[in-house]
């Protein structure tokens, strides 16, 4: 994957570059495009201001009552032709031409053209209506306006003052530079934008390329979905940013789980808060539903700053019945040593009895370990017909009494075909009697009791101890789902242990108060076998 990686690094470009160089062209587009239509917008109002000077300078003769008395005249160019050239260069404008109504001209900026007829047309200025038009007359093409001159109500003349387009041009060409200065301006701002654009996303990118990261994308997509352990990828917000389909099926995640918190995906408190924690959590177990799971947890970090958690999950539910039963067998095995060590002191002791000539004392020793013996075996088996239980319960009774515990069994079962699975009940009746074992260690009077009653298709199994007992504001945590403990510690993890074959045969778990002073928990399995 690496050497891909090298050669998508060498063969193409980055994302970043990629982007500036499509950044850069939209920029000088609408750089460009921008500057063409400010020209555009230039030439007009350009055009439209010469228009307007035009009129306003027509409008100024026709008004002046000096060009209505040269009308009157015998010879009215030679009043009015100087007036016009007076006119045409303080006005800033290429001709100021007077007419008569059949275009006779009175005046023009070439005196040779004096007496011919007007060259363009007159519109509605006959009519009395001002005209403007662009056209290419004598001086060339222009701008111009044609005004009537009207004395009491008639038109007895007309006048047309007209800009020529090249003026207009250089008009134009002075105010460019200001606009080309305002696009360099504009280029300038959006090419640093588009450069500093491009700067952070080379950094976000890592400079690689879109096919490498494509290629990335594509190869830990396959891995994340080849790894037999779930992996799941938190922000530092707590919001799933990655998953693969062994994590969606151990803690049972909605399909659109992907940028949504942790807190909305109904996992359990304990498991929520170990996962968002900053430290590490490593092969820690948590019951959840149908599950053991054993979680690890760290933190990511990327450039030395928290980016959030990274957190795999395995599957230890069938592992977790084995060495439950793998317990149950080493805890026999130890019972049995236990006995058989303390069988053979009392056998040497018989021995040594009839050695000293005392064989009725060695007899009446015997015979009492054996009735006490034989006397808690029946009152096993009087209390649990079940062998694999009975058998359960004689190995704790010996471990009771290595430990200077009081352990009283007592309860109904009278047949050996339960109505729950015998492996089921010895993880119940085992975890509750260690978890009460553990709980008296530190007490003075060290009791524990255990009843087991088959109520037709149920089965209900209390255990009492003399211990501390639960706090009322812990006895709903230690029976919550996911409750959990490090595998270094059994009791937590016992006691979720049994809320969870409680949960499968759709019974209870409940916490009280023992009469012997202590916790003491109760649970109903049902006969769903």
């Amino acid at each position: 994957m690496r050497t891909l990686l090298r050669r998508g690094r060498h063969g193409e470009g980055t994302v970043a570059r990629q982007f500036l160089v499509l950044q850069v062209l939209v920029v000088v587009v609408l750089v460009g495009s921008a500057l063409a239509l400010a020209t555009l917008d230039a030439r007009r109002d350009t055009r439209d201001r010469a228009r307007e000077q035009a009129i306003a300078v027509a409008r100024s003769i026709a008004d002046s009552p000096a060009v209505r008395d040269a009308l009157h005249t015998a010879d009215p160019s030679t009043t009015l032709q100087p007036y016009a050239e007076a006119v045409r260069a303080d006005a800033d404008v290429d001709f100021v031409v007077v007419m008569a109504p059949d275009r006779t001209r009175y005046t023009h900026p070439d005196p040779a053209r004096i007496g011919g007829r007007f060259v363009g047309d007159l519109g509605g200025a006959l009519q009395g209506k001002v005209f403007t038009q662009e056209y290419a007359g004598t001086l060339g093409p222009s701008i111009r306006s044609v005004v009537p001159v009207l004395d009491g109500g008639k038109v007895v003349a007309l006048v047309s003052v007209g800009i020529t387009l090249d003026r207009i041009d250089a008009q134009l060409r002075s105010e460019l530079p200001a606009i080309v200065l305002a696009a360099l301006g504009a280029l300038a701002v959006g090419l640093l934008g588009a450069w500093l654009i491009s700067r952070r996303l080379r950094r976000q990118t890592h400079g690689m390329g879109e096919r490498e990261i494509t290629r990335m994308y594509e190869y830990y997509r396959a891995v994340l979905e080849a790894v037999r352990e779930g992996l799941v990828l938190i922000d530092g917000d707590g919001s799933v940013q990655l998953v693969n389909e062994e994590a969606r099926r151990l803690l049972d995640l909605p399909e659109d789980v992907i940028g949504r918190s942790l807190v909305d995906l109904g996992l359990p408190p304990g498991l929520v808060e170990a996962i968002e924690s900053d430290l590490s959590e490593s092969d820690t177990l948590y019951v959840l539903d149908e599950q053991v799971l054993v979680i690890s947890s760290a933190p990511a970090y990327w450039g030395g700053q928290d980016v959030g958690a990274v957190v795999t999950l395995r599957d230890r539910t069938e592992l977790q019945h084995v060495t439950g039963e793998l317990d149950l067998v080493r805890g026999l095995t130890e019972s049995l040593r236990a006995q058989n060590h303390e069988s053979a002191n009392r056998l040497h002791t018989v021995v040594s009895l009839i050695e000293m000539g005392r064989p009725e004392t060695a007899v009446e020793l015997a015979t009492e370990d054996l009735r006490i013996a034989q006397d808690l075996a029946d009152r096993v088996v009087r209390a649990v017909h079940d062998p694999v239980l009975a058998a359960l319960l004689l190995g704790k009774t010996s471990q009771a009494a290595e430990r200077g515990i009081e352990l009283t069994v007592g309860g109904d079962v009278g047949s050996e075909a339960l109505p729950v699975a015998a492996r089921d009940l010895v993880t119940v009746v085992g975890n509750l009697v260690d978890n009460a074992f553990d709980a008296v260690t530190e007490s003075s009077e060290r009791k524990v009791s255990v009843s087991i009653v088959e109520d037709e298709d149920r089965v209900v199994v209390v255990v009492g101890d003399s211990g501390p007992g639960v706090p009322p504001e812990d006895a709903e945590r230690v029976l919550e789902r996911g409750w959990s403990s490090k595998a270094t510690s059994g009791r937590g993890l016992g006691l979720a242990l049994v809320g969870q074959v409680a949960r499968r045969h759709g019974g209870t778990v409940s916490v009280g108060t023992s009469a012997l002073g202590g916790a003491e928990f109760t649970v109903s399995l049902g006969g769903d076998r």
